[in-house]
């Protein structure tokens, strides 16, 4: 990347943390509650966004449905479905070679804060972060904006030394909002082409090709 990147933000579900099945589950559960039915796969969607504004897009239900979805939600996913997940795979080693190469690494997330810290320090991942931003009062429904703005304050780094990596249409609208470049991933939850469409500064397949492409590693 053209920039000096000394700041790599993270998105948790679809990045981080592979969470779909504890959030799909609970979507499900939170469906069936109001009368609606959806298999899980369709549910993919719902793992990483705002849930208020998700369920109004795909259902088209008034905000005050949705919220109740939501809180029908928490009712499944914070006993539960929080735990049905775990950091994908070669994620630890990513982590630590940003570390060895001086970068500061934080995590921005729409999911609630203390959901994050919680999962992180089960998989003694969470001291590898700087810092760790996520939505308040236990929602997700925070702009996504707004939590890379906070993020990127709590870190006293500048707009042009960041990078945030994400999975998602929305990771790429809250960074280019916040005037940071944003890298996909390919192991997440976005539809095909989303990110491309929705103009990511680049895109990986692996972390071992993130490590590449922002240490100038040699991939071996």
């Amino acid at each position: 990347m053209e920039q000096t990147i000394t700041t790599v933000l993270f998105d948790f579900d679809g990045t981080v943390f592979d969470t779909v099945e504890g959030i799909t589950k609970s979507i499900q559960y939170a469906l069936h509650k109001h009368g609606r039915d959806a298999e899980l796969e369709e549910l993919r969607c719902f793992a990483g966004p705002p849930l208020v504004d998700k369920f109004m897009e795909v259902y088209g239900v008034l905000r005050e449905e949705a919220e109740e979805l939501v809180t029908d939600f928490r009712e499944r996913y914070v006993p539960i479905g929080v735990y049905e997940s775990s950091p994908f795979p070669g994620i630890q080693e990513l982590l630590e070679t940003l570390r060895a190469a001086g970068k500061k690494t934080a995590i921005a997330t729409s999911k609630p804060q203390a959901l994050a810290e919680l999962l992180l320090e089960r998989a003694k991942l969470r001291d590898i972060f700087d810092v760790v931003v996520g939505s308040g009062g236990g929602v997700n429904n925070d702009a996504k904006w707004q939590i890379v703005t906070r993020a990127m304050k709590l870190c006293g780094s500048k707009p042009e030394n960041c990078v945030l990596v994400g999975d998602t249409k929305y990771d790429v609208e809250g960074a280019k909002k916040c005037g940071i470049p944003c890298i996909g991933v390919r192991w997440g939850y976005a539809a095909e082409g989303e990110l491309e469409a929705t103009g990511a500064a680049a895109m990986v397949e692996t972390p071992k090709e993130l490590a590449v492409l922002l240490c100038g590693m040699r991939e071996e």
